[in-house]
C-alpha cells in the first residue's frame, strides 16, 4: 500500500538522492537477482539510490516503502529480508548517489556485503553497505557538511 503524500515531507516531490536504512534482525540467505545468493549477516544496511524521474523522491521511495511484489531492483530482493527503518534524503537536482556510496563505505564499521549491489549501471564498488551497529546520520552528514540531509522514519 503506497504511503500518502501527507505522510511524507513536501520536498519529496522534487528529484534527489536518498539512503534507505534497513534492519535485518537475523542472518538470511538472499537471492539477489542475477547477482546470486548471498549469506547476509544480521545488522544494519544502508542503500544509496537516486530519484530523478517524474515522480521525484516520493515516487521512488513509495516503491521502496511498499512491500515488494515482483522484485525489479537489487534492493527489492533485500527488502524481502530486511525492514526500512529510516530514509535519509536530499532534494536536489545534483546527483550525490556515487559520492554517497563511497562516503558510506568510508564510515567506521562499514563493510560491502555484495559487490556491485545497486551499481550495475556505474563504476561504484556497490551501493549497499553493512554495519553491525545502527549508522548515524550525524557521522554521515559530517562527510558532506554543505549538503543538508534530512531524516524520515516510516
Amino acid at each position: 500500500m503506497p504511503i500518502s503524500d501527507s505522510a511524507t515531507p513536501p520536498a519529496w516531490k522534487q528529484p534527489g538522492t536518498y539512503i534507505l536504512i534497513l534492519e535485518m534482525e537475523v542472518d538470511h540467505s538472499v537471492q539477489i537477482g542475477r547477482l546470486g545468493t548471498f549469506d547476509l549477516r544480521a545488522g544494519w544496511y544502508a542503500y544509496v539510490g537516486s530519484a530523478f524521474g517524474s515522480g521525484g523522491l516520493r515516487g521512488r521511495l513509495n516503491h521502496h516503502l511498499t512491500p515488494p511484489v515482483r522484485p525489479h531492483w537489487h534492493i527489492d530482493y533485500l527488502r524481502a529480508a530486511a525492514t526500512v527503518r529510516e530514509v535519509w534524503t536530499v532534494a536536489s537536482p545534483t546527483p550525490y548517489e556515487h559520492r554517497w556510496a563511497s562516503g558510506l563505505g568510508s564510515l567506521l564499521g562499514a563493510h560491502l556485503p555484495i559487490p556491485r549491489f545497486g551499481a550495475s549501471d556505474c563504476r561504484c564498488a556497490a551501493h549497499l553497505v553493512h554495519f553491525t551497529e545502527h549508522p548515524l546520520l550525524a557521522a554521515f552528514q559530517a562527510l558532506s557538511p554543505t549538503v543538508h540531509i534530512t531524516d524520515w522514519r516510516p
